[in-house]
């Protein structure tokens, strides 16, 4: 099993002022210490789950460049882009972007969206939500083709594109990875199993059932269940010796159902002894697993 990175709280890194320096130090902490992949959550406010939408929140792929320029090997991507917050074209050139500059380090993480109250307050697309699955869909069509050898046009219900040329193209071939995220079985875990090379849902204990789904799926479309990547996202706390063995206890469970990643939100991150303290006591330990 792997251990990522999720960012998806600035507010204990510090001022605006010691922003970059933090994540910089926060990256190369989780680096050096094993993590196999750095992902940043996209919104423009932060969410309730978190904390109060006035705290701090930095634009995803902006963070993701600087960020590749400050490490060497940390897998880079977002968990997860809304499909309508930024036009597909323009998204995979984005994420072709960052690969090229990162060295083929780029993931394109993705899911339909649901942020109401963000969108409507910065201007951004949003739909209902089976519209906003057909544009996912039609996004990782688009993205796909770009990433292809063509450059025909591309004309769907949502989005008509005269030419899809991509040039430079991404590093990582055929394509940077697709991971799709969120747990709705009936759609979601299909696109998933359709086109995604990882899914992502959280680690509660519903997980091992979103597994079983994405079985289903594969099954129904004649995609090779294993080609799949299964990973979660799991808040963690390691704080105090109890929090490091509650930790271990839900990374096993995980496991066991099948995930082989876990995007952890670590408390605490400001100070990186967390990270440390994941890096020696934690990675060892599951990459046996």
């Amino acid at each position: 099993m792997k251990l990522a990175l999720h960012i998806n709280d600035y507010s204990g890194i510090g001022p605006p002022a010691r922003m970059a320096s933090a994540l910089a130090r926060i990256a190369a902490t989780a680096e050096d210490t094993g993590f196999s992949r750095l992902s940043l959550t996209d919104h423009l406010w932060q969410v309730s789950m978190v904390g109060e939408e006035y705290e701090p929140m930095l634009e995803s792929y902006t963070t993701l460049g600087y960020l590749a320029a400050r490490t060497r090997t940390i897998e880079l991507q977002t968990l997860v882009t809304a499909a309508m917050y930024r036009p597909p074209g323009l998204l995979a050139k984005i994420v072709t972007t960052l690969d090229v500059l990162s060295g083929g380090r780029a993931w394109l993480g993705v899911g339909a969206g649901w942020n109401e109250e963000e969108a409507s307050g910065l201007g951004l697309p949003h739909a209902a939500q089976a519209e906003r699955f057909a544009h996912l869909e039609e996004t990782l069509r688009i993205c796909l083709q770009m990433w292809s050898d063509s450059t025909d046009s591309f004309v769907g219900e949502h989005y008509q594109l005269a030419g899809t040329l991509n040039s430079p193209q991404a590093l990582t071939r055929p394509h940077p990875r697709i991971l799709v995220g969120g747990g709705g079985e009936r759609v979601t875990l299909r696109i998933a199993a359709q086109y995604a090379d990882a899914f992502n849902v959280f680690g509660g204990r519903d997980a091992g059932q979103k597994v079983a789904r994405l079985r289903e799926h594969c099954e129904k479309l004649g995609r090779d269940f294993d080609a799949v990547e299964k990973t979660a996202f799991l808040p963690l706390d390691v704080t105090a010796p109890a929090d490091l063995e509650a930790a271990l206890a839900d990374l096993r469970r995980l496991h066991e159902l099948g995930f082989t990643t876990v995007y952890a939100a670590v408390a605490d991150i400001g100070s990186v002894t967390p990270l440390e303290t994941l890096g020696s006591k934690v990675i060892p330990e599951i990459a046996a697993w």
